[in-house]
């Protein structure tokens, strides 16, 4: 029996009581209403009590609820300073830990996917884990090359070995189920996010990131096309098996730090170079970095932005979709028409359906703020603004909004943009974003 399976009632169990706790919750703001207390406080006491019992939970978990849990962490920057702030240490250690897995277990997974001679292939090998995420765990290690020095030591390199945990696959559905039933509560803690599309997201890449071969696969397609970058930084693939994959170790500060205590220079230049990842590698590897949490990066000692994990990808031979690129720039020049042209083309507005050209460009507009000058420094304010913006149902803009498709061709995009901006605003990161939009996304002409 594995570890995973072998908790999963609990598992269960811990999952499946977060929105009871969530019906008591209400339950008891709606009392203090009926004695007279205000409704901004009710509401207040019931987020905060909502995201104390969640993000606790979630932290404790393995599988589709750590990973979801990852995932809406880097939102922590649109959430209401009252409410991110108590829970700001909790969602930054889902970025970069998780219960690790035994010694026992790691060294039988070793053995199934490496063979029993398994240490043979080290020369060390730390039974402690150096990081521990959603479906597997890396161990720093040093594995052996072929030949020996002058002194008859044998020719090793640091390297990183990603271990998945056992009956991840099935923790991965279970969670993801009982997560599905959550909506309530995210929209407790932030009315307006819609959790839907994620997890239906989250279901469908299951099967790529358990397959770490796929994932080799695509750490050396980025790793050949950033060869020799000067800023960005793609660790060497060693070995790959099913579920244990082996990597050059990546020395740097991880961005969580940076987030937390970094100068405003280090933030800035994350920033930047996070920014040149997103929008340079569709064009230089047919591919997009699909998970954009701060445990993902690391600033190197030399500057440059190490990545270090490629198990959610988005495959894009053609590159980034160049109506992208041509609708922002009619809408920085106020051409509202062809905006709504552009948008209709592609299935963002029904073919048929009415809409109001002007109401649309003041929709997007202030979305395109951080391009619309040279420079933009990203913050937290900036993001909450834009929440409350396109989340109130009384706004203008929100009615608009539902007017509006995401088309399925352009969801996982929309995602991990939305995923870099919250962690350019966790970041508070300023950087010439037009003019990287200028040299790699296609479309998207110098504004005048």
């Amino acid at each position: 029996m594995t570890d995973i399976p072998r908790r999963a009632v609990s598992r269960t169990a811990k999952l499946a009581a977060l929105p009871l706790g969530f019906a008591g919750r209400t339950v008891l703001g709606m009392g203090k209403r009926v004695t007279g207390l205000a409704s901004d406080v009710i509401s207040a006491e019931i987020q905060q009590r909502t995201a104390e019992q969640l993000f606790s939970v979630l932290g404790q978990l393995k599988g589709g609820a750590m990973k979801f849990g990852q995932a809406l962490s880097v939102f922590e920057a649109a959430l209401p300073e009252e409410i991110a702030a108590p829970y700001r240490q909790a969602l930054t250690k889902l970025q970069e830990a998780a219960p690790p897995l035994p010694a026992a277990s790691v060294h039988k997974v070793l053995a199934e996917q490496l063979g029993p001679n398994w240490r043979d292939r080290f020369v060390e090998f730390d039974d402690t884990p150096a990081a521990a995420a959603s479906i597997g765990q890396v161990h720093r290690a040093r594995w052996r090359e072929p030949g020996y020095d002058a002194s008859g030591a044998p020719h090793s390199r640091d390297v990183a070995v990603k271990i998945q945990y056992p009956g991840a696959g099935d923790a991965l559905l279970a969670d993801l189920k009982q997560l599905s039933r959550l909506g309530g509560m995210f929209r407790a803690i932030q009315p307006g996010l819609d959790v839907k599309p994620l997890l239906v997201e989250l279901r469908e890449r299951i099967t790529e990131e358990l397959d770490y071969e796929l994932e080799a696969e695509s750490q050396r397609a980025f790793a050949a096309a950033y060869a020799d970058d000067p800023e960005i930084y793609i660790p060497a693939v060693v070995h790959a098996a099913p579920r244990v994959l082996v990597t050059e170790w990546v020395t740097g500060t991880p961005l969580a730090d940076i987030i937390r205590e970094g100068t405003e220079e280090q933030r800035d230049e994350a920033g930047r170079l996070m920014a040149t990842l997103h929008l340079s590698a569709p064009q230089r590897a047919g591919l997009l970095h699909a998970d954009p949490h701060p445990g993902n990066f690391r600033l190197l000692p030399d500057g440059r932005l190490g990545v270090i994990d490629f198990g959610a990808v988005a495959r894009m031979p053609e590159g980034t979709p160049e109506p992208i690129g041509r609708i922002a720039a009619l809408a920085l020049r106020n051409d509202a028409a062809g905006v709504v042209q552009g948008l209709r083309s592609e299935g963002f507005i029904g073919a048929t359906d009415d809409i109001d050209a002007e109401g649309v460009l003041e929709f997007i507009r202030p979305m395109l703020e951080p391009i619309a000058t040279d420079g933009f420094r990203f913050t937290r304010a900036w993001l909450r603004g834009e929440a409350a913006r396109l989340a109130s149902p009384r706004s203008p803009t929100y009615q608009l909004s539902r007017q509006l498709n995401l088309p399925p061709s352009y969801l996982l995009i929309h995602r991990v943009t939305l995923g870099s901006i919250g962690v350019l605003c966790q970041l508070e990161a300023k950087a010439p974003y037009r003019s990287i939009l200028e040299r790699w996304l296609p479309g998207f002409a110098p504004v005048a």
